[in-house]
């Protein structure tokens, strides 16, 4: 392996805590890929070797794992990875327009990673944030309502090393790697830092508190809907059934 004695102790003492997370020590594949995209930038041959080594798996079901996930890259990438939502509804708000301007504006002829290493462009499926759409998700953190023109300033904005808020979440956007060394799971002390839910997000439930109104009692065995012994003559339950 190409790592060197200083980085593959860290690697292999934190991989040590991942494992004692769990009652089955190959549950903390997941994990561990992210710890290895901390350090490497992406699943390495090298970092695949050594989740394999650790948990006595073959490179291949290591690889296997890696490759179902698009939160882990297979190849280099760059420093900050701009995720265009391009489903229905980001689409029609104008996702699409924002996808091509970027990929003009980057010099990408659809999706890749800069020749600076600064950014990789890629288009990502719905990141449940149809509420605020357009969105664009820079290092999974998201930057709500977007338009070609803020999307292209927020580009400029990083090259120029300057500070970057997301619309939610943390006070400051941070590199890839950092980022990934969170989804490993080890706390960056950023959990409670900044917005979280924004107000379209939150209508409902304050609809409901103003009105007053509560989930029906759920019947036995059953995910929801209202008991027979309170649902109103004729009165069908979430299901339909009468």
């Amino acid at each position: 392996m190409s790592y060197d004695s200083t980085t593959l102790a860290t690697l292999e003492a934190e991989f040590g805590e991942l494992r004692a997370r769990y009652p089955q020590p190959r549950s903390a594949l997941l994990p561990m890929l992210h710890l290895v995209q901390s350090v490497d930038g992406y699943v390495s041959p090298d970092g695949i070797a050594l989740c394999a080594a650790s948990l006595g798996l073959s490179a291949a079901e290591v690889s296997a794992v890696a490759t179902f996930y698009t939160q882990f890259r297979r190849t280099p990438g760059g420093t900050y990875s701009l995720g265009v939502c391009t489903t229905a509804l980001c689409a029609i708000m104008g996702g699409d327009a924002i996808f091509e301007r970027l990929s003009e504006y980057l010099g990408l002829a659809n999706e890749g990673t800069t020749a600076d290493g600064l950014f990789t462009l890629e288009k990502v499926e719905c990141n449940a944030a149809c509420d605020f759409a357009p969105v664009l998700m820079i290092n999974w953190e998201f930057f709500d309502r977007q338009t070609p023109s803020s999307a292209t300033a927020i580009v400029d904005a990083l090259r120029a090393g300057e500070a970057v808020a997301p619309t939610r979440g943390p006070s400051q956007l941070r590199t890839f790697t950092q980022v990934a060394r969170t989804l490993a799971g080890f706390p960056d002390g950023l959990a409670d830092d900044g917005p979280s839910a924004g107000a379209p997000s939150l209508a409902g439930l304050e609809l409901a508190r103003e009105k007053g109104w509560t989930a029906p009692p759920a019947e036995a065995g059953q995910p929801g809907g209202l008991p027979e012994n309170t649902r109103k003559p004729g009165q069908a339950d979430r299901r339909g059934k009468q």
